[in-house]
């Protein structure tokens, strides 16, 4: 059974999907991840050691330097924050410090721009 509440690994999704999810008009960028899904996700029916799984998110992230999709893809992990693979070549850790981080400044930006508005120019 699979959850509908989990973000979906670009690599897992149709050309419809991609269409839909990030908003592309004209002809998508189709991602290099869709051209060998494990290599970002994770093998299925095998369980990879800790060195295995090292190499492949190594392999994953150099597809994903060179990826047309890089851009829209790093978007869509920021926003679904992902659990697992790597994504834009970045892992779901790398991407939820970034969301974190993104989250504190937007806060702190807002709190500023809320004190200067209560400020006269003299």
């Amino acid at each position: 059974m699979v959850r509908s509440d989990l973000p979906i690994h670009p690599s897992r999704m149709s050309l419809a999907e991609i269409e839909t999810t990030w908003g592309v008009d004209g002809d998508p960028l189709l991602p290099e991840c869709t051209y060998d899904p494990e290599l970002h996700t994770g093998p299925r029916l095998t369980v990879e050691t800790s060195a295995e799984r090292a190499a492949r998110e190594d392999v994953a992230r150099e597809v994903c330097a060179t990826c047309p999709a890089r851009v829209l893809c790093d978007l869509y992990a920021l926003k679904v924050r992902p659990t697992s693979g790597i994504w834009a070549g970045r892992t779901a850790a790398e991407i939820d410090a970034q969301a974190q981080i993104t989250e504190l400044y937007e806060a702190m930006r807002s709190r500023a721009a809320q004190r200067l508005s209560g400020l006269e120019v003299a």
